[in-house]
């Protein structure tokens, strides 16, 4: 329990790390570059596990693959580009809906049932993205004038509870939970590669200060190695929707570190998204059982 609840700190720490660094790397390398480290400080503590379960990988490389797409691409290199265009905060906002997407993932491919209170959650916690999207602007909304920032976190919080989903596949129940990372990790690192190299070559940018490589090794240390290997423990035995109650901290944790860390200001609006978000997510999340206890006391 006590590693689920830090979880959030370090998930928060890479979008921190990553705007603090955006004027010094390239998305697509800084991605690779963590994946790619990640992967190799891992490898040598999980390859005997993977030597024993070789056949099963080979078998489920599709799979391995696609999360490897969804967790260290998207979430990866176009988290890092959107924060060119938006700041920390309503990155870390906007990703704070990610519970409710994973149960409408769970509803459309999964066969799930909504109840009308996780229907009622899931809308309110919509509008508080909404909110935040538009910073709390009519005008805006009318205009469809939306920052692209904020549209990329969009899809990557889409992006994230797909993963959560498609990590609790049976398919991969038998992998432990740091060599399952790695391979992820590593497939991740393959599919960046290629953009990363373009990126090196037609900019001939590649991070060279002290500061750059001291935001990288945060990256790598504390919002990878940490936060994915306890999220995976998480969902391994607990379920991603489970799982996904502790990223109510995230606006806590990711909104304090950009204010103390990044400068960054709080305006209204945040705290009407914030409220709308949270709100929603806690009711349409919050295990049944704890509400009866609720309403009984």
């Amino acid at each position: 329990m006590a590693i689920l609840l830090i979880m959030p700190l370090f998930f928060s720490s890479n979008i921190i790390f990553g705007r603090a660094v955006a004027d010094q790397v390239e998305p697509f390398t800084l991605a690779f570059i963590r994946w790619s480290l990640t992967a190799l400080i891992l490898l040598p503590l999980v390859w005997p596990a993977l030597l024993r379960q070789k056949e099963l990988i080979v078998n489920q490389l599709w799979r391995v693959s696609l999360l490897g797409f969804l967790g260290m691409w998207i979430c990866g290199a176009l988290v890092y580009l959107a924060l060119d265009y938006t700041t920390a905060t309503n990155g870390t906002l906007i990703y704070t809906s990610s519970p409710v997407l994973i149960i409408l993932i769970e509803w459309l491919f999964g066969g799930r049932k909504i109840s009308t209170r996780e229907a009622f959650g899931i809308s309110i916690a919509v509008i508080g993205v909404v909110v935040i999207v538009i910073k709390g602007s009519f005008d805006t909304l009318m205009s469809l004038s939306f920052n692209r920032g904020d549209l990329i976190f969009i899809g990557a919080a889409v992006s994230w509870a797909i993963y959560s989903v498609l990590l609790k596949a049976n398919n991969l129940a038998p992998l432990q939970t740091l060599p399952l990372f790695m391979l992820i990790a590593a497939t991740g690192a393959v599919l960046l590669a290629p953009f990363a190299l373009i990126e090196i070559a037609w900019l001939q940018t590649f991070p060279t200060s002290p500061t750059a490589w001291t935001n990288i090794a945060g990256i790598v240390l504390l919002a990878s190695l940490l936060a994915f290997s306890f999220f995976q423990y998480g969902v391994k035995v607990l379920g991603p929707s489970l799982t996904g109650i502790f990223m109510y901290l995230l606006p806590v944790y990711g909104v304090g570190l950009a204010v103390v860390f990044l400068g960054e200001e709080i305006a209204l609006y945040h705290m009407w998204g914030v409220l709308l978000v949270l709100s929603g997510v806690v009711l349409a999340t919050w295990p049944k059982r704890v509400l009866r206890q609720i309403q009984s006391t």
